[in-house]
C-alpha cells in the first residue's frame, strides 16, 4: 500500500541547521566518523580483493598506495554526503548522533574535508598508480556524493538499485590498479556488488523506513510498500546466485571459489526467502528474518570476496595468469 510522504525537512547544502546544538569544537573522532568507517572497511576489503586476485602481481607499496586511496576516496565521498544530508541525518534517529546533526562539527569543516580527501585521494593515486585508476575512482566519488546524494536519494525509490554502483566501484579499481585495463572479471565484480546493494539495503530499509517516512526520502518500502520491496529483496538475490558463479564459469576463479560462491549465495536466497514471502510483518513483530537478512548481507560479501584471493592465491595459485 503506497504512503503519502510527508514534507521533507530542508534539504542540506546551506550553512545552517535549524535546532542544532551549539557543540565543542571537532575533535579527530569527529571527522574520522565523518568517513563512515563501518562503511569504510566493506569498501576497503572488496578493493583489496580486487587487486589481489588480479593476474598481475603489484609492488606492494604501490598497492598499499592503491588502497589507501580508495579507502581515502571513499572517506571523502562519505563526508560530503553528510554534509548534504545534515539536515535529514538530524531528523533520523538512526544518524541523528553523527557530527553533524548533534552539533560536534560546522557544516563548512565537514564540506572542505571531504573534498580534500576526495581530490587528495585521485590525484595521489593518478599520479602514484595510474590514471585510469584514478579516472574510476573519481567516478565513484562523484556518482556517490553527486549522483546518489543529491540528485537519485530525494528523487526516486530506485535510488539504491541505481546508486549501487557508487560502492560497486573498489574491486574495480583494485584490479585496475593492479593490471592497468579492465576485463572481464573486475567488470563481474563490480555486478556482483551492483545486485548485492538492492537486497543488503532494503532489508534494512524495511525495519526502519519510519526513519526515512519522516524526512521524507522515498525509500522503496515507503513509497510502494513492503509486499513490493519484500519481491524486490528475492528477485535480486535470485540474481545474485548465478552472478556470483560467472568468476568460476569464465574460468578467472577456482573450484573453492564456485563451491563458496554457491554454498553462500544459496544461504543469502534462503534467507531472503524468508523475507519476500512475507507480506507485511505483524504488530509488535521484531522482523527477525529481515535483521537476519540484513546482517547476513554484510558476512557475505567479507566471505565472497575473502574466498575469490583464497582461491587465487593459496589454492590455485596462477589460475588466473
Amino acid at each position: 500500500m503506497k504512503q503519502a510522504l510527508p514534507r521533507p525537512l530542508p534539504l542540506a547544502g546551506g550553512e545552517k541547521i535549524s535546532g542544532f546544538a551549539a557543540g565543542m569544537p571537532a575533535d579527530w573522532r569527529d571527522f574520522f566518523a565523518l568517513t563512515k568507517p563501518r562503511v569504510m572497511s566493506l569498501v576497503i576489503f572488496t578493493g583489496l580483493c580486487g587487486l589481489l586476485a588480479a593476474p598481475v602481481p603489484i609492488h606492494p607499496v604501490l598497492g598499499f598506495t592503491a588502497i589507501l586511496c580508495i579507502a581515502i576516496g571513499a572517506g571523502g565521498a562519505a563526508a560530503l554526503n553528510q554534509w548534504w544530508e545534515a539536515d535529514l541525518d538530524a531528523g533520523m534517529k538512526r544518524t541523528a548522533g553523527r557530527p553533524l546533526p548533534a552539533g560536534r562539527m560546522d557544516r563548512t569543516s565537514a564540506r572542505d574535508f571531504g573534498g580534500i580527501l576526495s581530490a587528495g585521494s585521485v590525484f595521489l593515486m593518478g599520479f602514484a598508480v595510474g590514471w585510469l585508476a584514478a579516472a574510476i575512482l573519481a567516478v565513484s566519488i562523484v556518482y556517490y556524493a553527486v549522483v546518489y546524494t543529491i540528485w537519485l536519494k530525494p528523487r526516486t525509490p530506485q535510488n539504491i538499485v541505481i546508486g549501487g554502483g557508487a560502492g560497486a566501484f573498489p574491486p574495480l579499481i583494485g584490479w585496475v590498479a593492479a593490471t592497468g585495463d579492465i576485463t572481464a572479471m573486475p567488470v563481474i565484480l563490480f555486478a556482483i556488488i551492483f545486485f548485492w546493494t538492492p537486497p543488503h539495503f532494503w532489508s534494512l530499509a524495511l525495519f526502519v523506513q519510519s526513519d526515512y517516512a519522516k524526512v521524507g526520502i522515498p525509500m522503496l518500502p515507503v513509497v510502494a510498500g513492503e509486499t513490493v520491496t519484500r519481491r524486490q529483496i528475492l528477485t535480486y538475490a535470485a540474481l545474485l546466485l548465478p552472478l556470483s558463479l560467472l568468476p568460476w564459469w569464465i574460468g578467472g576463479a577456482g573450484a573453492v571459489y564456485g563451491t563458496a560462491a554457491a554454498l553462500l549465495s544459496g544461504v543469502f536466497l534462503a534467507l531472503s526467502l524468508r523475507v519476500g514471502l512475507r507480506t507485511r510483518h505483524p504488530d509488535g513483530d521484531t522482523m527477525k528474518p529481515e535483521k537476519q537478512l540484513f546482517a547476513y548481507s554484510v558476512i557475505y560479501l567479507f566471505a565472497l570476496f575473502a574466498a575469490l584471493v583464497v582461491d587465487h592465491w593459496l589454492l590455485v595459485p596462477g589460475s588466473a595468469s
